[in-house]
């Protein structure tokens, strides 16, 4: 993986937004694996400037969501449908037709996990797939004891998770318990990963995805498995590396032809 430490949340976003900016610039109908929550909103800020400013277009591009609350309106607006719609595909350009969340709401959920899985590949993949971290180091909602070889599938949110998403809502009692999300293994199919945490509160989840041992507990460890894995935190998610100093040197004596910002 290549960690990147920055001084400030903006930073982040704005480096890690460079970062897919540079894959559909080199290849405009990419297809972009999308995250919903709060880390990837810079991203989601930045790349707004940079296609109000001309700098790349999303318009050939096609998108997938990592993942969907079960039995959550379509309409509801937390319904990763509609998050998605709201701030990414209208401030971005895509064309909705090109980009797709998974159906948490299909008759057959089983065959609808399948089948998203299988969109994906007729797609051609997922070019640059865009993550966060949770607290308890899910990515996507892979929580602890997911299988790094699980796919797209329903999931029992873990009660932290559902205590977080909660100011999303009214109350805690309005959280679905269940989601659809991407499986570990179907995300570590993606060419590139771009992962990006904020906070103090993703310090340890951080340091376990990035230098603890390979394991379930710590679901971002699976990105210790990946050949193009790009981690962007700032200096509080960052407090709880021990080769911090490394990266940031690694960082500023980046050679010119690595650097995509």
């Amino acid at each position: 993986m290549e960690i990147i430490i920055l001084p400030t949340p903006a930073e982040v976003g704005r480096v890690a937004a460079a970062k897919i900016a540079s894959v559909v610039a080199e290849k405009p109908s990419a297809v972009v694996g999308l995250a919903t929550g709060s880390s990837p909103q810079g991203i989601y800020a930045d790349l707004r400037r940079r296609v109000e400013a001309g700098e790349v277009s999303f318009a050939a591009a096609r998108g997938f969501a990592l993942d969907e609350y079960v039995g959550i309106p379509l309409e509801h607006p937390e319904s990763y449908a509609s998050v998605i719609a709201r701030d990414v595909v209208e401030p971005l350009g895509f064309d909705p037709s090109r980009v797709r969340v998974p159906d948490g709401r299909a008759a057959d959920l089983a065959f609808a996990a399948k089948e998203y899985d299988a969109a994906i590949r007729a797609a051609g993949g997922v070019d640059v797939q865009i993550l966060g971290i949770g607290a308890n180091g899910h990515i996507g909602f892979n929580e602890p004891t997911s299988s790094f070889a699980s796919r797209t599938r329903i999931k029992t949110l873990a009660p932290s998770t559902r205590e977080a998403n909660a100011r999303f809502f009214d109350s805690l009692d309005e959280v679905p318990t269940h989601c659809m999300t991407q499986g570990l293994g179907t995300i570590l199919e993606a060419r590139e990963l771009v992962l990006v945490a904020q906070g103090s509160t993703k310090a340890d989840a951080v340091a376990a995805a990035v230098e603890g041992p390979l394991s379930s507990f710590a679901p971002g460890s699976a990105l210790q498995l990946h050949e193009h894995a790009t981690v962007v935190v700032d200096e509080e998610a960052a407090a709880g590396l021990r080769l911090a100093d490394y990266y940031r040197y690694t960082y500023a004596n980046k050679p010119e032809w690595q650097r995509f910002e």
